[in-house]
């Protein structure tokens, strides 16, 4: 990785940060494909989470807004720029949103358009008292992007999502909360020590079963009941199959904690 983006692999979880703190942690086209080949390989290696954090106070201030300007004084051609600067933002925040494992944003401070949108593809969003998001594309005169029509919408429905788009609000982290954006929200002075008993606790679960259910709920949106039963039902296939269901089971009837292996 270069300077800018870190991953720590400890335990069970893969830390990645976010580390620019001159613009704010911004995504530029190096540091969005460095993003995205971190998230892979933290799939393809032995991690059971992946979390994505900021440094200095900041998540993310989105794109890479000095390359719009230079590109806007430019001859370049506009399939061009975009391929050059907005694609690479697109893909690892849609690397993010998609990738198997349980994945948790720690959001530390203020996360703005394509940083908003990169905090809320994660499953869960633990933000400190400080952290305030803004979906200002509006700032930039440019339309949503990095898949925040469909982020922004499946979680606080289409109206607010045209409300907090249309306007460019900052909001704080209640706010964020009430609205769902935001899972939980701890003093920040609390913040690491609180959000890494969760991320334990998730990085620490039944690996397999985790990542079938986040699966599961995620195609549930577009399935009827009767279609999601029969889903639920393959992914026992798996499940039911797993050296964690086993230790479950029986710690269960023991009554003791389980100690999965992600198996």
């Amino acid at each position: 990785m270069s300077e800018h983006i870190t991953v720590d692999t400890t335990g069970e979880t893969a830390t990645i940060t976010l580390h620019d703190p001159d613009v704010r942690n911004a995504l530029s086209a190096e540091m969005a494909e460095e993003l995205q080949s971190a998230v892979d390989s933290a799939v393809d290696g032995e991690s059971r989470c992946l979390v994505v954090q900021g440094s200095g106070g900041y998540f993310c201030a989105g794109g890479d807004v000095k390359a719009m300007v230079e590109g806007v004084a430019s001859d370049v051609p506009i399939d061009q720029r975009i391929e050059e600067y907005a694609l690479p933002v697109n893909r690892a925040v849609q690397a993010v949103a998609e990738c198997p494992l349980p994945t948790i944003a720690k959001v530390d401070g203020p996360a703005f358009g394509a940083g908003a949108a990169l905090a809320i593809a994660c499953d869960l969003v633990l933000a400190s008292e400080r952290a305030k998001l803004s979906f200002g594309f509006r700032q930039v005169g440019l339309s949503v992007d990095s898949g925040t029509s469909a982020l922004l919408a499946r979680t606080v429905g289409v109206n607010v999502a045209k409300e907090l788009v249309f306007t460019g609000e900052l909001i704080d982290s209640d706010r964020a909360a009430e609205l769902g954006l935001f899972n939980r929200v701890y003093p920040t002075d609390e913040f690491e020590q609180r959000t890494q008993e969760l991320v334990t606790r998730v990085a620490t679960g039944p690996t397999v079963a985790l990542q079938a259910s986040k699966r599961l709920i995620e195609d549930g949106r577009r399935r009827t009941v009767g279609e999601a039963v029969e889903a639920e039902i393959e992914a026992l296939r798996e499940t039911v199959a797993s050296a964690d269901h086993a230790e479950g089971a029986t710690a269960f009837i023991e009554q003791r904690d389980p100690e999965f292996e992600g198996e």
